[in-house]
């Protein structure tokens, strides 16, 4: 006899058999586990992570806007600041023009007061050289005169008449000259 010969079967791996539906089954369940446990507090850290970077891009463009108004405000500010400093350099300028112009008025007022003081001045010592010219040459005069005719001129009002008329000859005679 023949003993028969178990044959194994053999396994044919597109069969499912029931280590599959094991493994199947454990695989659903840590799926469930996984999908209720674990990915939405994930979700959440994600989403959140998502709303600060979106947070912080916007306060960035809002940062770079303000930024941007401070920069154009500031060189708003400086373009004033020249306008202003022009101004004043302007202002500063005409007020020196206008002292000078002053200065000079009042320079050329005084020089003109100094020249009319010193011709009143030379006048007057003028005056007083030709009043003490005539009483010297007149006493000169008289005596050579005196001395000249052969007689005294002491009196007064000849000696004043000699005088006089010497005198107005030598005027004729520089005023001829001139």
């Amino acid at each position: 006899m023949m003993t028969p010969h178990l044959i194994p079967l053999e396994s044919n791996f597109l069969v499912p058999n029931g280590t599959f539906f094991v493994e199947l089954i454990a695989f659903a369940i840590m799926f469930a586990i996984l999908a209720k446990y674990v990915v939405p507090p994930i979700n959440r850290a994600m989403t959140a992570r998502q709303d600060a970077i979106r947070q912080q891009f916007a306060e960035l463009d809002q940062a770079k806007e303000e930024a941007n108004s401070a920069k154009d405000e500031f060189q708003s500010q400086i373009a004033d600041a020249r306008h202003e400093a022009a101004r004043i350099r302007e202002d500063a300028r005409e007020q020196g023009a206008a002292i000078i112009a002053e200065m000079r008025e009042q320079a050329q007022a005084e020089a003109a007061r100094i020249v009319e003081h010193g011709k009143a001045q030379i006048q007057a010592e003028r005056q007083a050289a030709v009043a003490s010219l005539r009483a010297e040459v007149g006493t000169l005069a008289t005596d050579l005169a005196g001395r000249i005719v052969g007689e005294s001129l002491d009196d007064d009002a000849r000696q004043g008449r000699v005088v006089e008329r010497f005198l107005a000859e030598l005027e004729t005679g520089t005023a001829g000259a001139n």
